[in-house]
């Protein structure tokens, strides 16, 4: 029988986050190293991932930065020879790297934003896993994990942004993540053939320390669990999806918000 704690035992596994210097990303990075992973985080900005790499061997994480700029196919599929190169194989593949072009509201919106921001988001995540599952195809293992968040999954009540210089997402930003989460199914239906995994984490309000105090109140007002979320919150939903412990949950969309979504 299978003990609790070597289920997540990620001792000898070998993890890459996209996007893993800033915000979640090193929430995520943070969360495979303590589990025992040896986590490559990569970027475009690689002066910030090596700063964060920096701070994450000093908490004993094995870590190594690479440049990579996610919406480059040339550049993720040399990041992944380079990895399996230099560590023999590839366990997990975290499809963090993401964004936003800024928008106006509708019936404003540009197309070119609404374009930009879906290839940020979904374009990124269907190429990212494509590469990494063509490396674990080969092993017969690997577990994929993909970003969505609960605008994936909602719309949201503009009166909540009312009277504070606070932009929205951009409404390319809930199409891509809703589009995150179910070409997570989709590859999941694809690939658990081959030994392979494949869930989206879907973040809520987890703001960074820039957002406007009166947002941070609003935000905790409509929050069942009377709080905002921290980058930390994540961690245990990527322990999960990341180690044994989810050898057979494949498919899955995990929203971590906090309770927002029941409202």
């Amino acid at each position: 029988m299978a003990k609790l704690k070597k289920l997540f035992d990620m001792s000898g596994h070998v993890a890459v986050v996209t996007g893993g210097g800033t915000h979640l990303g090193i929430a995520i990075s943070e969360a495979l190293g303590e589990l025992g992973a040896t986590v490559i985080i990569a970027s475009r900005n690689i002066k910030n991932c090596e700063k964060v790499a920096k701070e994450l061997r000093i908490a004993g994480i094995k870590t190594h930065a690479i440049e990579c700029d996610a919406t480059d196919e040339n550049d993720v599929n040399s990041l992944i020879k380079s990895v399996v190169k230099n560590n023999g194989k590839l366990d997990v593949f975290v499809c963090n790297a993401g964004g936003s072009t800024p928008d106006d509201d509708l019936p404003f919106a540009s197309q070119t934003a609404f374009r930009e921001t879906i290839s940020m988001n979904l374009d990124t995540t269907f190429m990212c896993a494509q590469a990494a599952a063509k490396v674990m195809i080969e092993q017969g293992h690997g577990k994929i994990i993909t970003i969505g968040s609960v605008h994936g999954v909602m719309g949201t009540d503009k009166r909540l942004y009312e009277g504070l210089n606070h932009k929205r997402s951009s409404i390319g930003y809930f199409a891509a993540k809703g589009g995150v989460i179910n070409l997570t199914k989709a590859l999941a239906a694809e690939l658990g053939e081959y030994g392979i995994t494949v869930n989206c984490i879907s973040p809520g309000q987890i703001p960074k320390p820039t957002v406007n105090p009166e947002m941070i109140k609003r935000m905790i007002y409509r929050q069942p669990i009377q709080k905002m979320g921290m980058p930390h919150d994540i961690k245990g939903a990527t322990a999960l999806f990341a180690s044994s412990a989810g050898n057979w949950i494949t498919g899955q969309n995990l929203i971590v918000d906090g309770g927002w979504t029941t409202i």
